[in-house]
């Protein structure tokens, strides 16, 4: 018998290691070839398979799939699409349906957050529904987070990394100046609903008034008249002051500090930057002199500073996502499951989709200081092992190598065509 083909996809925001997961999942299908027949990847994540534009992976060379591992952003392009409830929108899942079926795919490998496990769950509904059951993976990625269940999600590690680092190095700078220049500098981060990544930049605090002096989580409510207090006392006490904020740092009744007034594709509000208008507050209102940093892209995609767990686990979670799909287990997620914090040892489980569909985990008010502007030493236990080693990808000519992936895409066979 024919093994079925698998599909896999990239969706939502990139982070600088979600390659590996496709290099979990490539080479893992490569080693199994009676089980898993060709894996072809979705052209823009999920567009793919609605627009039966599918890569096939098997031209690419082992040399190239080995380099994704090193390579950030999505190699196969991911896309902000969220596919609406069956009864809201059956069409789209009866057009993923027959793409599957016009290319004898029996494998759905869904690398995204809580939308897209939200997703998978629901392909392995109408598959079952139609009487084309699939087998609906789902392989955990984003910076944020806030995947429930798993004890981190891959691609968090490394942005900690990255903005640990970076808050120290930008401090150095702002205390050798502060004395004639800049008293305060702001650096936002992502973090929409949940305050992880600014978290992570108190793992370079070893002692008292060591920055950054203040971080703001979208878990605590933000309070102007406390916040410019605590601004003016670090001033004055330190002779500068750094401050870490969570891009959906947000007033007591939930309205965001930079709500921009519009939504993205996801239905999410957009936000508009949440660092200028503390840059504003503090000169209004104190009269120092600032700068500010918006990380933005540069925070998910610095594969130059990733963190080697991170690395390692990403790969994980998409070669366990195969040999699971092989057992012939569905409609699950892969998990990482803590086995201890020294040493830091790690092992990869599984959830049902459904208990990860649409959820998310915040930071919990222990791992926040009471004054709601730090973190604490059970935060630091849990972060610490997240960046461990360094995951540097090959240099040649003093410039990191990435992958060149062919991306050849396979012979549409469906007449119709799907309009996005």
């Amino acid at each position: 018998m024919t093994p079925k083909n698998a599909f896999y996809a990239q969706s939502g925001g990139v982070t600088s290691v979600i390659n590996a997961s496709a290099a979990g999942v490539i080479e893992t299908a490569r080693k199994y070839p009676k089980n898993i027949g060709k894996v072809f990847a979705g052209k823009n994540g999920i567009l793919g398979a609605l627009e039966e534009n599918l890569f096939d992976t098997s031209y690419e060379s082992a040399k190239q799939i080995n380099l994704l591992k090193y390579t950030p952003g999505g190699a196969f392009g991911s896309a902000r699409y969220k596919l609406k409830s069956i009864k809201e929108n059956r069409k789209e899942y009866e057009r993923l349906i027959e793409v599957f079926k016009a290319h004898d795919i029996g494998y759905f490998f869904y690398n995204g957050g809580g939308d897209s496990m939200d997703t998978a769950h629901k392909v392995s509904q109408i598959g079952s529904e139609l009487n084309f059951p699939i087998t609906s993976i789902g392989i955990p990625k984003t910076v944020d987070n806030d995947l429930p269940i798993t004890d981190t999600c891959p691609g968090f590690g490394s942005v900690a990394k990255y903005i640990a680092v970076s808050t120290h190095e930008a401090s150095l700078d702002v205390l050798s100046m502060a004395e004639t220049s800049t008293k305060v500098f702001i650096l936002e981060v992502m973090g929409r609903h949940a305050g992880w990544i600014a978290a992570s930049s108190g793992l370079i605090s070893k002692k008292r008034n060591d920055p950054p002096h203040i971080i703001l989580f979208p878990e605590v409510p933000f309070n102007k008249r406390d916040f410019l207090k605590n601004v003016d006392k670090s001033v004055k006490q330190n002779g500068y002051c750094v401050i870490v904020a969570s891009e959906g740092t947000r007033y007591k009744n939930n309205k965001f500090l930079a709500d921009a007034g519009s939504k993205d594709s996801f239905g999410h509000k957009q936000l508009g930057g949440v660092a200028p208008v503390l840059a504003d507050m503090v000169k209004s209102s104190l009269g120092y002199k600032y700068h500010y940093a918006i990380a933005d892209y540069l925070q998910r995609s610095a594969r130059h500073l990733a963190s080697e767990v991170d690395l390692k686990q990403a790969y994980a979670v998409g070669e366990a996502a195969v040999k699971s799909a092989i057992k012939g287990e569905k409609s699950k997620m892969m998990t990482i499951v803590r086995k201890s914090n020294k040493p830091y040892k790690w092992s990869i489980e599984s959830t049902d989709l459904s208990n990860v569909a649409n959820n998310e985990k915040m930071m919990p008010r222990k791992f926040i200081t009471p004054n709601g502007y730090g973190i604490t030493k059970a935060c630091k236990e849990y972060m610490g092992p997240l960046i461990k080693g360094e995951g540097y990808p090959p240099y040649k000519e003093g410039l990191p190598v990435f992958c060149e992936l062919k991306n050849k895409l396979v012979p549409k066979r469906l007449k119709s065509k799907f309009m996005v």
